[in-house]
């Protein structure tokens, strides 16, 4: 279980950064930046925030109410085009420090030190430090990881009403059957990552069975 060990060591604000949706061919990548004042760190529920794919829909749902009523927290997100653009990782990097400079432009708070799950650092205006693992190792990344997960499974959910046809309401995105069966029926959405292998399998055998629709 997570706790506030890592937290501990730095003195000052100390807030966890995190990120969902690395791997799913469709839809953004989503972080969230959460900060745990000292005197909140004993609300009951904290003993239930782990690892975000540990946790039931029911207990991700009612550990997202409890974290975003009392901590201090925000989301950021990087788009398909962007992520195509600058790919996934500098992407993911890019929405965790956005994440970070919205809590501190909406609430003023300048943070002493960030913990980064992960091995890779994104640009910040304070002291980092990585954490492979971190959302079983700090509850700060915990949070962090249940906001950024619920937010996007969210997104997801609800542009599954759009486009019905991938199964985006269960997968959120990533490449299960019937999403890949989605793809070959019905192409592919303005959603996906044209970067990403299946998607640019497909868009490359469209070419070359649609050359001229291709070259337009």
């Amino acid at each position: 279980m997570p706790d506030f060990l890592l937290e501990e060591q730095y003195e000052g604000a100390v807030c966890g950064l995190d990120e969902v949706g690395r791997g799913p061919l469709a839809g953004p990548v989503v972080a969230a930046c959460v900060y745990i004042p000292e005197n909140m760190r004993r609300c009951s529920f904290i003993a239930d925030i782990q690892d975000s794919k540990k946790l039931s829909e029911k207990k991700l749902a009612a550990l997202y109410a409890s974290i975003t009523e009392n901590f201090i927290w925000a989301t950021a997100e990087q788009s398909p085009e962007e992520i195509d653009n600058i790919n996934i990782l500098q992407a993911s990097l890019k929405a965790m420090a956005l994440a970070m400079k919205e809590v501190v432009v909406n609430d003023g708070i300048i943070f002493d030190h960030a913990l980064v799950d992960g091995n890779k650092l994104p640009e910040l205006p304070c002291p980092a430090t990585t954490v492979v693992k971190g959302d079983s190792k700090s509850v700060s990344i915990a949070a962090a990881s249940i906001v950024a997960k619920v937010t996007r499974d969210r997104f997801m959910k609800d542009l599954h009403d759009l486009h019905p046809h991938y199964g985006w309401n269960t997968n959120v995105g990533y490449p299960t059957k019937v999403h890949l069966a989605g793809i070959e029926a019905h192409g592919i959405t303005s959603h996906h990552r044209k970067s990403f292998g299946p998607v640019r399998k497909f868009l490359d055998f469209e070419s070359t069975r649609n050359p001229l629709n291709s070259a337009a």
